[in-house]
């Protein structure tokens, strides 16, 4: 049974009522989107969280760039008033905006300089009996087209979106990305440790795609064989796990 928290070294994240619970490569995305939008030569004041679950990646987001304002926006009912109770006892709760409903009906006033969305996972495989964690892990209220078309609607031109997505998936992402003119601009492949194959997709891309296509890719193990932390691992994560 997962824990009904995680104690991050600047804040707490409560997680019973959330069907997605705090996970290794979801820190691990958090942290390496907060690098990556760390390292933007342009300004970013904007940012969406799409599919918020507790608020892990805003508030991740949040404690590394102090200038961004967030809204998150999270659809199952449960999830979006933990992640609101998540976010207003951080010390970024000024700077992050909730809101529950579904993203594909999302409006804002304005657009987002930068876009980041850990969404569900396993389109056509078999599902549980539980309905929340269907939606959470299952496209079952956000298929991949979806999401990528809510990225087009919401990202100012020139802006960034990253977005974690399994391994195994990476043939239907290449064809969802083209038939959307989304251009990838990075890709890190990850693994679980040195004695397994790839497990998870992080990506960055723009929109509208340019005619540069994939500029770089790069991979990411989280433990070695003997199951500790590597070095990069430990390098992304060292200001927000408490033992680290």
């Amino acid at each position: 049974m997962a824990n009904s928290y995680f104690q991050f070294k600047q804040f707490m994240v409560h997680q019973d009522r959330c069907a997605m619970k705090v996970t290794t490569d979801g820190c691990l995305f958090g942290a390496w989107v907060a690098e990556q939008v760390k390292s933007e030569n342009k300004e970013v004041t904007k940012l969406l969280d799409i599919g918020a679950g507790t608020g892990l990646l805003s508030l991740m987001v949040a404690q590394a760039n102090s200038a961004i304002k967030l809204d998150a926006i999270e659809i199952d009912k449960d999830a979006f008033e933990q992640a609101k109770e998540n976010i207003a006892n951080s010390p970024w709760n000024s700077r992050i905006s909730v809101f529950h409903g579904d993203a594909k009906e999302f409006s804002s006033p304005y657009l987002y300089d930068v876009i980041i969305s850990n969404p569900p996972f396993y389109e056509k495989e078999l599902k549980s009996e539980n309905s929340k964690k269907n939606k959470a892990h299952h496209d079952e209220g956000l298929l991949l087209d979806d999401l990528l078309s809510i990225i087009k609607k919401n990202l100012a031109p020139g802006g960034e979106f990253y977005l974690l997505l399994p391994y195994k998936r990476k043939e239907a992402i290449d064809i969802a990305f083209a038939k959307n003119e989304l251009a990838i601009s990075h890709i890190t492949f990850v693994r679980q440790s040195t004695q397994h194959h790839y497990f998870r997709i992080m990506i960055s891309g723009k929109y509208p795609a340019n005619k540069e296509g994939l500029s770089t890719t790069t991979e990411l193990t989280i433990r070695n064989e003997k199951q500790e932390y590597m070095p990069e691992f430990i390098q992304l994560l060292k200001n927000y796990y408490l033992h680290l």
